[in-house]
């Protein structure tokens, strides 16, 4: 029986590399070890990694000495480059992890890169599934990501005890990248709500409706969603600490306008999104929520001094 095999044992527990201990990164390590896995962590910064210690894991000095030894690796960094950065090379996953291990990449990169990098994994035995991750900050800490996954379906299968581990929500969405497209397409949806939902505060607070009451209607109505359950109060408070920062959040724009222009299809309302966020990080906004977005409406509108809720 394999290494990856092994996973679906009694207790279906496991050794687990967690390379990124970031926004969500770190909540994701933590609920690994509530599951009862032997977790451990390595980040450029060394205070996240005391965090997953403090919680129960295990912290390493290097990706080579974090993965050694892990029967499932899983990344969790912003971008294609990063990615490629700690999964190759001599220092890299791909050299120093069992072969068998499996490798989930969560981090949200572009669709091409994780069909190459899957690739690349399979020659060096390691079996490679993109699992990008959708539900923010709070989706992370208490466990119920949205997974759309990515590669082999034995390879899912294996995965699976993992992956509940983190997430309510994870579907195997076919070979290997398409995960990564799922997730682009999910970040199109989600800045086009977030857009809406920015210019329908901005309109309500201009007529002086109250906004708290205007808020439980629609969200009980068709109008309805999480971004507004999630990213109302937050619009309406002023509050634009990071959640899921408007930076990433711009890389990914990126990369859903420019898979949409080389699949010739035309994404009219991502784009001008997309120009709305660029104009935003910019400026200097990018570590902010993405919810900052009502912040560059606002000003649009020439509502930028209107009070937020105490």
């Amino acid at each position: 029986m394999s290494t990856a095999e092994n996973l679906r044992t009694a207790e279906n527990t496991a050794r687990v590399a967690v390379i990124g201990l970031g926004i969500m990164g770190l909540p994701m390590a933590i609920n690994l070890v509530k599951a009862g896995h032997q977790v451990t962590g390595f980040n450029r910064s060394q205070d996240k990694i005391d965090k997953l210690v403090a919680e129960g894991g295990t912290g390493a000095a290097s990706i080579a000495d974090a993965v050694e030894d892990a029967e499932v690796v899983i990344t969790m960094v912003p971008d294609s480059p990063d990615v490629e950065g700690v999964v190759t090379g001599p220092d890299g996953v791909f050299a120093n992890a069992p072969r068998g291990a499996l490798w989930i990449d969560a981090s949200s990169i572009r669709p091409d890169v994780a069909a190459r990098l899957a690739a690349e994994a399979r020659e060096a035995g390691i079996r490679p599934l993109d699992a990008p991750v959708s539900g923010g900050e709070q989706g992370a800490i208490d466990a119920a990501l949205s997974i759309m996954v990515g590669g082999e379906k034995a390879d899912f299968d294996a995965a699976h005890p993992i992956l509940e581990a983190v997430g309510r929500t994870i579907v195997h969405v076919g070979p290997s990248g398409s995960g990564q497209t799922v997730k682009a397409a999910n970040q199109l949806i989600v800045a086009v709500n977030i857009q809406a939902l920015s210019e329908a505060i901005v309109f309500l607070e201009a007529y002086g409706v109250d906004t708290d009451a205007a808020l439980e209607v629609l969200g009980g109505g068709l109008a309805g969603s999480k971004v507004l359950d999630q990213k109302g109060q937050k619009m309406l408070d002023r509050n634009f600490d990071p959640g899921f920062r408007l930076a990433l959040h711009n890389k990914d724009l990126g990369i859903v306008t420019s898979a949409a222009r080389e699949a010739g299809v035309v994404v009219p309302l991502g784009s001008a999104v997309a120009q709305l966020v660029s104009a935003l990080v910019a400026r200097g906004d990018g570590g902010l929520d993405h919810s900052g977005l009502f912040k560059l409406t606002a000003e649009l509108s020439g509502k930028a001094g209107l009070p937020g809720k105490e």
